[in-house]
């Protein structure tokens, strides 16, 4: 099994990888964080150099200083402490879960900041969308983020949604699983930073309520027809990365 694919989410998996490297390069003294973090994940060096395909000696030579890691070196390194950790049933990311408050992620079934600022057209050209009301949207979008909002209404605070929204305000938040739209308009109320874009899949019977907000805030709402959520994300990621032709 990879372990992108067994307990925790690829975001969760993602944030966690992203946190370890970050620490590693910032630090002047990055041999000395692999190995803080390899006794984290309670792995020897022998295990490291096994899923990194490399000997004993040469995770050895970087722990003592006598090599700089590169952005390769460490994220193989870091892919590696997670597929130690996968084969033990995640009890370093388990708690790494809580230290880090990326219980949230749960709910998440991708995140992405775009190369580049797309347009209200574009997204809603990406997501196969219908726009629900007139709000227009003058500045560009700058990532997404895709919610399953069954799971964000059972495990998400309140302050959780802001961490919906990744590195920019300036996104658009996709609910997944949606029936009215009320709770995602309700978050979206009473939140303290909004986004730029609100995109319902799965909608069934839009909520007057819903909609009353939506002109409100003067928020931009649309009704993904796509067939799936899978589809939606995919479809988001070749946004993400270049502009979509279809």
């Amino acid at each position: 099994m990879r372990f992108e694919e067994a307990l925790w989410p690829q975001q969760v998996l993602r944030r966690i990888s992203i946190h370890i490297a970050g620490e590693v390069v910032v630090s002047k003294s990055p041999g000395s964080v692999l190995r803080k973090w390899r006794e984290i994940f309670g792995a020897s060096q022998l295990e490291i150099a096994r899923h990194m395909g490399v000997t004993s000696s040469v995770i050895s030579d970087y722990e003592k200083g006598r090599r700089n890691p590169g952005s390769s070196f460490i994220r193989r390194f870091v892919e590696a402490l997670l597929e130690v950790d996968a084969s033990r049933g995640w009890p370093t990311v388990s708690k790494l879960v809580r230290m880090l408050n990326l219980n949230y992620l749960g709910a998440v079934l991708d995140m992405e900041e775009f190369e580049y600022g797309v347009g209200l057209d574009e997204l809603i050209d990406a997501v196969k969308g219908i726009p629900l009301n007139s709000m227009l949207l003058d500045s560009k979008i700058y990532g997404y983020t895709v919610v399953d909002s069954l799971k964000a209404i059972v495990s998400l605070s309140g302050s959780d949604f802001l961490n919906l929204l990744g590195a920019t305000s300036q996104r658009a938040v996709v609910f997944t699983n949606v029936s009215t739209g009320r709770s995602p308009m309700i978050a979206l109320r009473v939140s303290t930073i909004k986004p730029a874009v609100i995109v319902m899949h799965g909608l069934k019977k839009v909520d007057p309520l819903a909609l009353w907000i939506a002109e409100t805030e003067r928020t931009p709402v649309i009704l993904s027809v796509a067939g799936s959520a899978r589809e939606i994300v995919d479809r988001l990621r070749r946004l993400s990365s270049s502009p979509l032709s279809t």
